[in-house]
């Protein structure tokens, strides 16, 4: 299974100067070569694909000199994102969904740049980059596994970012017979079948005021380090929290949740993207993939309204925060829900016979 490892690096003024000169001349070729299959489709129905353009890559460099400063392999990904976004552009059209056709990038939105399984290594403490150096680089853990690919990245506020993809050996935790169903909300951030309760976090609500006076004040740079401070505490948050539902429990039932079409609710998206429901969901699966445990994602409606004793379903307004149910049952809402999940989960894996089980592991 493939892994991710982050780490700070601090280049040079040379050496951040050469970072930024091959983030734009990246963001050059990529969108020069966006024009080119726009034009040739636009004025010949002609479909340009990764490898023609790939193998215009010598005669490019005799005519832009500043492209052979940069490793080859570097060039090529530029190439291969540029052909992936067309992919999932073709992908979107087939499914119905809302296109969104690959755009220009802008300085921006350009912001990272990939070695993929050559220049570049790890040695004595430092990371040597082709063509630009020997850079230090803060290895607060160490990789374990056999790198393949590593992605250089510059965030909003000027930092940079080296991230190793790392292909590991899954590493089972010891069994055990713990399992649990999660029903996730706003005014708590989760709520455990085991009658456990996870307080929200709530980061953007926290730091909101201080962004609204660093916006309107146009300090852009100031804005940039609120949002990237909210944005590491909210994947900090989701990381220890998935760490320790995976180490506790042997299966995890979670709620499949369509964010997208929640947030179309002005009222409540703020909250929602705040909660980063999304992020504990896939931190989760990975997590349980290289430990050995299963996540179930179960389809979440009615999970509040039916009662868990007995199956029956109660309407309840949101402001209804209690379970009453005829057959005498009463619990916690969110509590009540949370077992329905886990219901549904542990259902949908008795649901799976040897031979389907067999089939979904083939695919």
């Amino acid at each position: 299974m493939l892994k991710a490892y982050k780490y700070r690096i601090f280049p040079s003024h040379a050496q951040g100067t050469r970072l930024e000169q091959t983030l734009d001349v990246c963001r050059e070729l990529y969108n020069a070569a966006l024009q080119e299959r726009r034009e040739a489709y636009k004025l010949e129905g002609k479909s340009i694909r990764y490898l023609d353009q790939q193998n215009q890559l010598p005669e490019i460099k005799k005519v832009r000199p500043e492209l052979a400063g940069i490793h080859s392999q570097v060039l090529q990904d530029v190439l291969r994102r540029l052909d992936k976004a067309f992919q999932a552009f073709f992908r979107r059209v087939k499914a119905g969904e809302k296109p969104g056709f690959p755009r220009f990038r802008s300085h921006s939105r350009y912001d990272s740049f990939t070695y993929s399984q050559s220049g570049f290594s790890l040695k004595d403490g430092k990371l040597q980059l082709s063509k630009i150096g020997k850079v230090k680089i803060k290895l607060h853990r160490p990789t374990e596994g056999d790198i393949k690919t590593l992605t250089i990245t510059r965030s909003a506020t000027g930092k940079w970012y080296a991230c190793f993809s790392v292909e590991t050996e899954a590493r089972p935790l010891p069994e055990n017979t713990q399992v649990v169903g999660i029903d996730v909300g706003i005014e708590k951030f989760a709520t455990l079948s085991t009658g456990e309760t996870i307080v929200n976090p709530r980061f953007f609500r926290t730091d909101e005021k201080a962004l609204a006076r660093a916006q309107r004040q146009k300090k852009r740079k100031v804005a940039a380090r609120i949002h990237e401070r909210i944005r590491n505490r909210r994947r900090n948050f989701a990381h220890q929290l998935s760490h320790a539902l995976v180490s506790m429990f042997r299966v995890i039932a979670l709620e499949d949740l369509n964010i997208k079409g929640m947030v179309k609710n002005h009222c409540l998206a703020k909250s929602i993207q705040d909660a980063a429901w999304n992020q504990l969901v896939q931190f989760t699966l990975y997590k349980a993939e290289n430990a050995g445990r299963t996540v179930c994602l179960v389809d979440p409606r009615n999970t509040s309204k039916r009662c868990s004793a007995c199956g029956t379903l109660v309407d309840k307004t949101l402001a209804e925060r209690i379970h009453h149910c005829s057959c005498g049952f009463t619990l916690d809402r969110d509590h009540n829900a949370a077992i329905n999940i886990l219901a549904l989960g542990l259902q949908s894996m008795e649901s799976i016979t040897p031979r389907s089980r067999a089939v979904q592991d083939a695919e």
